[in-house]
């Protein structure tokens, strides 16, 4: 999904801001969370724990027009296949310590 809403922002344009590009920065991290309705007058959907706050920072870390990835997704991405990502590398996450994060680049075609 991340890969189609990259692909469908890069080709958007603005009439009364020509010059504008809008870019999307995407984090993505894999595991368990609980998930629940918050609220009575104005019910949210949310969603809490450790695999939520760890792509947020994926996301707050990453760089416009890229979707960074934790190695739990890469590892996840592989066991499916036909996707393509590039090692970024180590960076250091807050509560986290140094994590090993990908660039989803795209899908191999076939």
């Amino acid at each position: 999904m991340s890969l189609a809403l990259r692909r469908e922002i890069s080709s958007m344009k603005f009439e009364k801001a020509v010059d504008c590009q809008l870019k999307l920065r995407v984090g993505i991290h894999s595991g368990s969370c609980v998930a629940g309705v918050i609220g009575t007058k104005m019910p949210r959907y949310c969603l809490f724990g450790d695999t939520v706050n760890t792509s947020s920072r994926m996301e707050s870390h990453g760089e416009a027009g890229k979707i960074q990835c934790s190695k739990a997704t890469r590892d996840l991405l592989d066991k499916i296949g036909s996707y393509v990502l590039m090692l970024r590398g180590e960076i250091t996450i807050k509560g986290k310590g140094n994590m090993e994060t990908y660039w989803l680049v795209g899908k191999e075609s076939l």
